[in-house]
């Protein structure tokens, strides 16, 4: 009889197990969906993501709730199985059924623990800047106004004598800043006779000379925008930083880096600038043991319903006003997230929001921190969210009047603390202690070198077969 009543138990557990599954995949299969459609604000793709949501939350939920009841009927299953012996088949349902309950409850835990970390000290708004915080902010939007203003749109297709003028601009900014420039050429396939460079200055480590820190940023445009905020604020940031640190003595080796070939055609191949750097760090053994990558970094807005997420569940976690800077990193990269962030808080006068989720999430690995990611260091981004906020984005209007320098300084001056505790630079005896000064007045070298070259950047048409 007890047999008989189990086998029948047996074949319950196994019509559970085989539901569960059949729910989670459907789930699996809409979410992967729902990351493969690329994020627009408006229009079919954006309804078919809504619908994706929408279906994945009801089959989330169904999940949810079967599961939570298949976890105490194959607990109490198990249980009376101890009394007499069955088959192996009979325990492993059992088990899969208790197992594919308990799934939902460790991805909800999973999901708590890498989404949010919350600020114990939260910054709700942003006080008048100081002095010294005014003239950073006049030192980006100086810089801004040369590479998207000036300059204007800059690429390797089609623009490339402004890629040059652009590459020059910034080795000529290190090199007044003290710096020795180096730079890392390569040719891409199909446009031969047209050599990209990366362009890197280096504080020797007093200390550990041998542990590396690399701050880059991307200083080239996509195809047909002036690109102020993707990405000359991200390469104002970083000379922005590379002046304020200039004559320190960091405990480790700290780099800035100037990458070429981030946007598209070369995101995500080989031709990407920051994909050959970290590769070729690789095969030197260089022992990188943190990389922040600097993207659109400019625009902020107290403005309710500003800010945007790839999937709408996200807008219940994180803020809809988009005045934080965001620091973002993948699953191997949690703790330099959570280093990052907390020392940014522990000065910063700015609101800010982190996570480290996987990287095939939209928007996660899209900048040069994913190709330190595949030579397989740690890195993070540092952004505005981009695209999720600044409806410019890779457009002809993201142009340097678009961005807001104020919250641009604050979040500047907040990097720089970042940078100090991740090189191991000491605050109180540095020249870091007031570094906005110094930003500001080698920004005024900076546009005098552009003023001198009057940057007189031709027009270039250029097509290619490159897909």
């Amino acid at each position: 009889m007890m047999h008989h009543l189990l086998s029948n138990r047996s074949v319950s557990m196994r019509r559970v197990c085989i539901t569960l599954a059949i729910i989670f995949g459907i789930l699996v299969i809409t979410m992967g969906l729902l990351v493969i459609l690329p994020f627009r604000s408006a229009g079919p793709v954006s309804q078919l993501r809504i619908v994706l949501f929408c279906f994945a939350f009801v089959f989330g939920i169904a999940w949810g709730a079967l599961s939570l009841l298949a976890i105490p009927r194959a607990l109490l299953y198990l249980l009376r199985l101890r009394r007499i012996e069955m088959s192996v088949k009979t325990w492993l349902s059992g088990s899969t059924a208790l197992l594919m309950g308990c799934l939902p409850v460790a991805l909800l835990v999973a999901g708590v623990i890498m989404i949010r970390m919350p600020d114990l000290h939260p910054i709700t708004s942003c006080p008048p800047l100081t002095t010294d915080q005014r003239l950073l902010g006049d030192a980006l939007k100086a810089d801004v106004q040369t590479l998207a203003g000036t300059i204007g749109r800059r690429n390797v297709i089609s623009r490339y004598d402004a890629l040059g003028a652009a590459a020059d601009l910034i080795e000529s900014a290190f090199s007044n800043a003290g710096y020795q420039v180096r730079r890392q050429g390569y040719e891409i396939d199909g446009l031969e006779g047209r050599p990209c460079y990366n362009l890197e200055v280096e504080i020797r480590g007093t200390v550990r000379p041998d542990e590396i820190v690399v701050i880059g940023a991307h200083y080239d445009s996509a195809e047909h925008t002036p690109g102020a905020n993707d990405n000359a604020s991200g390469v104002a940031a970083l000379l922005a930083l590379a002046r304020a640190f200039a004559g320190a003595a960091p405990e480790r080796t700290l780099r800035f880096v100037a990458f070429v070939n981030e946007e598209p055609p070369f995101f995500w191949t080989r031709d990407m600038g920051s994909l050959v750097y970290a590769r070729r760090c690789r095969e030197r053994n260089e022992n990188i043991v943190a990389m922040l990558s600097l993207e659109t970094l400019g625009y902020y807005s107290d403005e309710q319903g500003s800010q945007r997420y790839p999937l709408p569940l996200l807008n219940r976690i994180y803020p809809t006003t988009g005045n934080f800077a965001a620091f973002i990193g993948n699953i191997r990269s949690r703790s330099l997230v959570r280093t990052t962030v907390n020392s940014f808080r522990s000065t910063a006068l700015c609101p800010s929001e982190a996570a480290f989720l996987p990287g095939w999430i939209t928007g996660v690995s899209w900048s040069d921190h994913w190709s330190f990611w595949h030579a397989g260091y740690l890195a993070v981004m540092v952004t505005d969210t981009a695209l999720f906020r600044y409806r410019w984005y890779h457009t002809p209007e993201d142009t340097p009047g678009k961005l807001n320098y104020d919250r641009f300084a604050l979040v500047v001056a907040g990097l720089e603390t970042v940078v100090a505790d991740l090189a191991g630079v000491n605050r109180t005896t540095s020249g870091t202690t007031s570094p906005q000064k110094s930003t500001a007045t080698n920004s005024k070298l900076f546009q005098s070198d552009a003023d001198e070259r009057g940057l007189a950047v031709r027009e270039h048409s250029f097509s290619t077969g490159i897909v």
